[in-house]
């Protein structure tokens, strides 16, 4: 297979316990996210990858395809590589499993540019942000890329800082990741780096190692479910 789609869905969330599971206008978020990654043209398998009984159960309740992975793995990308591991595959999509606003396009858009993009093995998805209260939320990760498109920094910090009477464009870094299978073991043992540390954000781990990460723009835009307030801006958002 050329591209395969992963949603790591682990069900013990440390700040909201079963938000996959939540219900968001009668179905679970993770249904949400399942359905719409089950529209993209480029992904011929996609799997559920979890830790949990329950999250196993409603999977086959709504017709997916979900493996057991362990509950000790420490990260989705974690989950990840054992659910892959076996698999012959030449790009894995990550697509998190509290993102129900995630859309077909995106996933598409992502997994192309691993596909067609030289030397490329990593890629993300980042927006233009257009509420300014975005900009100065810690919680809103920001990422500048070069010129080529390539990420020189994730952060949560305001970046690029604003010195002069000229605005910046800010981009926020939207959660979602395409790599190589090659690579993503590769990057599964990098050592945890100081700057991933300092921030929280895996994804600096594989710049600090000096390799590159394509930042492909997009017009869509998601909400994360990491609070119950989220889920409520979600259901707003959705009208559901």
């Amino acid at each position: 297979m050329r591209v395969v789609g992963v949603i790591p869905a682990r069900f013990n969330s440390a700040r909201f316990t079963g938000k996959v599971l939540a219900d968001l206008g009668g179905k679970p978020v993770v249904r949400h996210v399942w359905e719409n990654a089950k529209k993209s043209k480029l992904l011929e398998d996609l799997i559920i990858a979890t830790d949990s009984d329950q999250v196993i159960d409603a999977a086959k309740a709504f017709g997916a395809k979900a493996v057991y992975t362990s509950p000790d793995q420490p990260s989705g990308t974690d989950r990840l590589l054992e659910v892959i591991n076996p698999m012959e595959v030449e790009v894995v999509v990550n697509i998190q499993g509290d993102e129900p606003m995630v859309r077909p396009e995106m996933i598409d858009e992502l997994a192309g540019a691993v596909l067609e993009g030289e030397g490329v093995y990593m890629a993300t998805l980042a927006k233009r942000i257009e509420d300014a209260e975005e900009i100065g939320n810690p919680n809103v990760v920001k990422v500048t890329s070069d010129k080529n498109g390539f990420a020189l920094y994730f952060s949560r910090s305001i970046i690029p800082y604003r010195r002069s009477d000229s605005l910046p464009r800010y981009f926020k870094h939207l959660g979602l990741y395409a790599y190589t299978k090659d690579f993503l073991f590769e990057f599964a043992n990098f050592p945890k780096s100081h700057l991933e540390t300092a921030e929280g954000l895996e994804q600096l781990r594989v710049l600090e190692n000096g390799y590159k990460i394509k930042v492909v723009e997009t017009k869509f835009d998601t909400i994360g479910i990491d609070t119950p307030e989220d889920l409520q801006k979600a259901k707003s958002a959705m009208g559901v």
